[in-house]
């Protein structure tokens, strides 16, 4: 599948593992180029459903595209109370945003760009998430283990957090660990 991409040499703009998993679980051939010195601050006033394939779109622009080369580029944010959880800034802050999703519902935002020297195509992809109740306990446990600190939300779904302190999603379970791949493998049979 996806055969149309064998003219491009295409390019993962992440070092998100887990984009890199999924992006192979599709079938595509590709390489990965982290992008370096982007600024992932975005407007205040943006609405929250842009500020993912706002900052996907600076990841973009931030590679020097060759002619033959097709970049992907990835941002997801976790909004609770229509206030952004970014990544945490240590663990106090991890569990603080931990015990604030425990209980509740959440969006999970991602916004993905595909760009080429013709086209440049984005997208956004919102999934709802519902936490149990969690205990301190099991917060202290997760954040000790998984070392979730390089994740929006403080949490990645496919670790043991998902396991036991999920109760449901509503939309793409690959786009809450980050990249949207059914939306995805759409837009990039267009290319």
């Amino acid at each position: 599948m996806l055969n149309n991409l064998k003219k491009y040499d295409v390019v993962l703009g992440s070092n998100s593992p887990r984009r890199r998993e999924l992006l192979n679980d599709m079938g595509v051939t590709f390489r990965v180029e982290a992008i370096k010195g982007i600024d992932e601050s975005y407007p205040e006033s943006l609405p929250v459903e842009e500020i993912p394939v706002y900052l996907a779109r600076i990841k973009a622009e931030g590679h020097p595209l060759q002619s033959n080369e097709l970049l992907i580029t990835a941002d997801t944010v976790v909004v609770l109370d229509e206030a952004v959880l970014g990544k945490p800034t240590g663990e106090a802050d991890a569990h603080r945003m931990l015990r604030a999703l425990s209980g509740r519902a959440h969006r999970v935002i991602s916004g993905v760009c595909v760009t080429t020297a013709e086209r440049c195509e984005s997208f956004a992809d919102t999934s709802i998430v519902h936490f149990a109740e969690l205990t301190d306990d099991e917060i202290d446990y997760y954040i000790e283990h998984y070392r979730p600190l390089d994740k929006a939300g403080a949490y990645g779904i496919q670790e043991w957090i998902g396991n036991i302190g999920i109760s449901g999603i509503n939309g793409d379970f690959y786009n809450v660990m980050g990249l949207p791949t059914r939306k995805l493998y759409q837009l990039l049979k267009s290319f």
